[in-house]
């Protein structure tokens, strides 16, 4: 008897990191100080000590039952961008900058080349963040999942001087909530996708012509990664007050995130067009309103508290790079919370 024969392949193990090296070099800062493979990862915060008080923020998460579809579609390029999106996000909603990410991968067993698809999504989640890859696991578990399945999560820092922290502790009756789109479905709420809609291959790989893709392609769309987002606004000389990232609790959940006690968001649902998939879903599994607003991100992924004044400036500058904005709402006094009207 050997690990082999009791179902863990060393070299396996071996072969994935030698595949996965091309793409962990392309996320690399010069503030790494360690090679690919240590039992570390080092990361410089010199550059850094010009802050007044230089914080680490920190975000943690994972792919959540989306993977199920990755699965299905034989598609393990993208699922990594997720995993990378959310956390990253989280740190960019603290103001900070994303510095460095390592991933976690247990499967039931190693396939080299997936394991390098995996990572090529990670890699690329990392670049459009501007985080290094630093490190990483990959555990192989066989009798624990089944073979041809895996799980994917991830942990991130970041760094913001202590007095460009993003808190909502100044929000206030008048402000104005702008929202930033979204890319689809993102990473939350799969559980209730799959009961909705046939996890099939015929059915995923049927064009929906309200979509303009099939279903399994606007499914698994990776979601967006906003660090690029809100730095053209800070950039801009916008001061964000509050910001929301959109993830598992929808608006409900999300946007009082943000806001300090003794006052109240509202959101106009007519302020924006709802992407047709949200509405697909909707319909398909006879979901109330405002289930959807509390499950799903309803195609805005980012939801900032900005003073009027500011509006236009970051709305701009969101443009400019790319994205596409709305005013969503506002901020009034009351009770905590959030109204959707």
């Amino acid at each position: 008897m050997d690990y082999k024969k009791a179902g863990v392949d060393i070299e396996a193990g071996y072969r994935s990191v030698e595949l996965m090296k091309e793409h962990v070099k392309s996320t690399m800062r010069e503030e790494v100080l360690s090679n690919i493979g240590g039992f570390s990862g080092a990361f410089s915060l010199k550059r850094f000590m010009s802050m007044e008080n230089p914080t680490l923020v920190s975000g943690t998460d994972g792919v959540g039952t989306k993977l199920k579809l990755a699965f299905l579609l034989d598609q393990h390029d993208t699922v990594g961008i997720d995993c990378v999106a959310m956390c990253v996000n989280d740190i960019a909603c603290a103001g900070g900058e994303p510095l460095f990410f390592l991933d976690y991968i247990a499967c039931g067993k190693n396939f080299p080349e997936k394991i390098a698809e995996i990572v090529s999504g990670v890699a690329e989640g990392c670049r459009q963040s501007g985080a290094a890859l630093i490190g990483g696991e990959t555990a192989e578990m066989p009798g624990f999942y089944p073979e041809d399945e895996y799980d994917l999560a991830g942990f991130a820092v970041g760094i913001v001087d202590e007095k460009d922290l993003i808190t909502g502790k100044e929000i206030k009756a008048g402000d104005v909530l702008l929202g930033i789109t979204s890319s689809g479905i993102h990473s939350n709420g799969f559980s209730l996708v799959r009961k909705v809609f046939p996890m099939e291959k015929e059915a995923l790989n049927e064009y929906k012509e309200e979509l303009g893709k099939t279903l399994g392609e606007a499914l698994i769309t990776p979601t967006r990664i906003y660090v690029g987002a809100l730095k053209a606004v800070k950039e801009a000389g916008v001061t964000i007050k509050g910001c929301s990232h959109i993830t598992g609790g929808g608006f409900y959940e999300n946007i009082p995130r943000m806001l300090p006690e003794g006052v109240r968001a509202i959101v106009k649902k007519d302020s924006y067009e709802v992407p047709a998939l949200f509405r697909l879903l909707a319909k398909e599994g006879n979901i109330e309103e405002k289930m959807m607003y509390n499950t799903y991100n309803m195609g805005i992924g980012m939801v900032l508290a900005l003073d009027p004044a500011d509006v236009t400036k970051a709305a701009e500058a969101l443009k400019a790079a790319g994205e596409t904005s709305y005013v969503i709402g506002s901020v009034t006094d009351g009770e905590k919370g959030v109204d959707l009207c």
